[in-house]
């Protein structure tokens, strides 16, 4: 199957860049932001392509020179930018497997622990740290929307938002129950431990995205922030909690100093999590959702954390594994990112 076809989006990006010279092209805003963005993402793809097939010709070229006469420098150079070029091609290879509706959003995160108290909470801020290091490894920003400390240690729960162009269509390979075995360092007795956490993914729903929501079927509260003190304590009361009382579903968010604005962020993630339930329940409208939740528990692990007695992580939608769990929990996920869209071609 021929997933990168650069003629294709050549023409593509053609027929967009026409459309934006037509004389009623700005009067609708989302329709004209909405072919921006995708003129946008499409050049980026151009450019990067062009960008791969003028350095392997450069490679190419100097690899004739050095054949001709050696150099040593040159050929550390050649060695040096191929493994480089390398590394930009499976990248660049992965990004053309992200094809879905909403891959190119920025995506909201949200990560719940199980059942276990303390381990699990402390394994629900594992998670995050691992994909807030991702994150950053990839240039992509983090921004923390709500925060609810652990009683001893770890998170009760976290939602953040992770900005960039294809978040969402790295982190939707994540969405999933994750399960760590380790001996616990909160157990005195040293006993091995198994603790769960939900990671609950959702694009960012874009202004051009129709949801229609009910006034009437919205609570909405404001609260100061609580917690054990710290980093994530809001000094004012501008936190807002929404809730969609058909579907029980609960939206949060203190990231802002003002109230308005947390508001609007809290609006745009309830949206983004009734358009996710609508699909998946393939509803025409709003009130005719559910909202059913899975159990966060054993049998319902997309991902096993071994620690002990060996250590390895496994992916058990792909059987994808890697045995170096250090690396895996400070960011190093892209492989098992790849497997799974690769799986789902």
């Amino acid at each position: 199957m021929n997933l990168f076809d650069i003629a294709v989006l050549e023409k593509e990006l053609k027929n967009l860049e026409i459309q934006t010279s037509e004389p009623n092209f700005w009067n609708d805003q989302k329709n004209s932001n909405q072919v921006l963005s995708k003129i946008k993402n499409i050049k980026g793809k151009c450019t990067e392509y062009q960008r791969i097939i003028n350095e392997t010709n450069n490679l190419l070229e100097l690899t004739e020179l050095v054949e001709l006469e050696s150099d040593e420098a040159i050929e550390n150079d050649i060695i040096k930018n191929t493994k480089q070029l390398q590394k930009d091609l499976e990248k660049f290879e992965l990004q053309t497997l992200l094809s879905g509706k909403y891959d190119i959003n920025n995506a909201i995160i949200t990560i719940h622990p199980g059942a276990g108290g303390t381990e699990s909470q402390d394994w629900a801020e594992m998670l995050y740290r691992m994909y807030t290091r991702w994150a950053t490894k990839n240039n992509y920003q983090v921004k923390e929307l709500d925060y609810l400390d652990g009683e001893e240690a770890g998170l009760k729960s976290v939602t953040f938002e992770i900005i960039g162009d294809n978040s969402y269509g790295y982190m939707k390979c994540e969405k999933g129950v994750h399960r760590l075995v380790r001996i616990s360092p909160f157990d005195s007795g040293g006993r091995r431990h198994t603790s769960f956490a939900s990671v609950e993914v959702l694009p960012e729903i874009t202004d051009d995205i129709e949801i229609e929501i009910n006034p009437d079927d919205l609570r909405i509260d404001t609260y100061r922030a609580s917690g054990a003190g710290g980093q994530h304590i809001n000094k004012t009361s501008s936190a807002v909690r929404i809730t969609h009382i058909p579907t029980n579903i609960v939206v949060a968010c203190q990231s802002e100093r003002s109230q308005i604005q947390n508001r609007e962020t809290a609006m745009k993630m309830l949206k983004s999590k009734l358009l996710d339930l609508k699909e998946k329940e393939q509803k025409e409208k709003i009130e005719d959702l559910k909202g059913d939740q899975k159990e966060i528990a054993w049998g319902s692990q997309i991902r096993s954390y071994v620690f002990c007695p060996y250590t390895m992580v496994k992916d058990h939608r792909t059987n994808y594994e890697l045995g170096n769990v250090e690396a895996v929990m400070n960011g190093e996920i892209d492989e098992f990112m790849e497997s799974y869209l690769k799986s789902n071609i």
